[in-house]
């Protein structure tokens, strides 16, 4: 039988490693990136109308106060849909379903990881939301989590990872996913800021700097291999990782938001082992000894940069799951 309401977490994610290739002729590059999940997290739950048919709203409560979309636009109302279609596919191929794929869904998004924030909260809706939805159509027991997890990247390169969480090694554009050995825990201060940056414009940006390298006015500077962070991942030495973490996008990004720049100085003052942009941006990744050195560098953070949004975060963490299922 269907549940009335499922709720689903997933998590944001921090890139320690972010090698970008050129540009394709599709206008996508190619990517080599190291994903961490990150205990930062956003909630989605679905509550069933019968009577009614389709997805019927959507609601968000914020910790940062941010303005996101509650239309269909909305990563996790796409993500419900993407899981219909799943689900329409199914029955037509004479799959028994607990709910019939038009079933009424309501949404309802509490969100932990900063919007526009190169961590991927966006995504970690939209894995949320398709964890939770799965849920009102198959048992567990038959649930496509292969395809589900495939199909995912329609919404964007970041949900397969979403789903999946841990560490892991992405190729393609960030989809390809190999899980990586990972030991110990790893403390994080994420210095979060207003003003969001785009993912195009800083793919944008990184296109143009590097037309100024070919043209001989700009030094070439890239990730390289990811064999150091890998191995350093394996040490479970937060110091070993904090000398390898690299990011394409982070030169970009503080081209259009120079402020960043400011930032990433004030947390290697405020004691930090290392910082970086995380992914296209704003968010900086502040990586930390252990849970009192973190706390250590989100106080001096703070209290040298005022107005500054920070804070404390755990990793790896875990992919999308089911909390409760009522």
């Amino acid at each position: 039988m269907a549940p009335d309401s499922v709720t689903a977490r997933a998590y944001g994610k921090v890139n320690l490693h972010l090698g970008v290739g050129d540009a394709r002729e599709d206008g996508y590059h190619e990517l080599t990136t190291v994903f961490q999940a990150v205990d930062l997290y956003e909630d989605v739950t679905l509550t069933r109308e019968s009577s009614q048919r389709g997805t019927l709203g959507l609601t968000v409560e914020s910790m940062f106060g941010d303005d996101v979309p509650t239309d269909a636009s909305n990563l996790a109302w796409r993500g419900v849909e993407l899981v219909r279609e799943i689900a329409r596919e199914h029955a037509a191929r004479g799959a028994e379903l607990l709910s019939e794929p038009d079933v009424g869904l309501r949404i309802e998004i509490a969100k932990g990881v900063p919007v526009a924030g190169g961590m991927a909260g966006g995504s970690a809706d939209a894995a949320a939301a398709m964890t939770a939805a799965a849920e009102f159509f198959w048992p567990a027991q038959a649930l496509p989590v292969a395809e589900l997890r495939s199909r995912s990247v329609a919404l964007g390169a970041d949900v397969p990872f979403c789903l999946l969480g841990g560490t892991a090694l992405g190729t393609g554009i960030g989809e390809n996913l190999t899980p990586v050995l990972t030991r110990g825990r790893y403390h994080w201060v994420m210095v979060t800021n207003r003003k969001g940056l785009s993912t195009p414009q800083v793919f944008k940006k990184l296109d143009e700097q590097r037309g100024e390298v070919a043209l001989g006015t700009r030094p070439e500077v890239r990730a390289g291999d990811p064999d150091p962070i890998l191995k350093a991942l394996g040490s479970g030495d937060p110091e070993q990782l904090a000398v390898h973490l690299a990011n394409d996008l982070q030169a970009p990004a503080i081209s259009l938001l120079p402020e960043l720049r400011e930032t990433l100085g004030i947390a290697r003052q405020a004691g930090a082992l290392n910082a970086i942009v995380s992914g296209s941006g704003p968010t900086v990744a502040v990586l930390c000894r252990d849970a009192d050195h973190a706390s250590e560098v989100l106080s001096n953070i703070t209290g040298s940069a005022r107005g500054v949004r920070a804070v404390l975060a755990c990793s790896p963490a875990a992919g999308a799951s089911v909390m409760s299922n009522n």
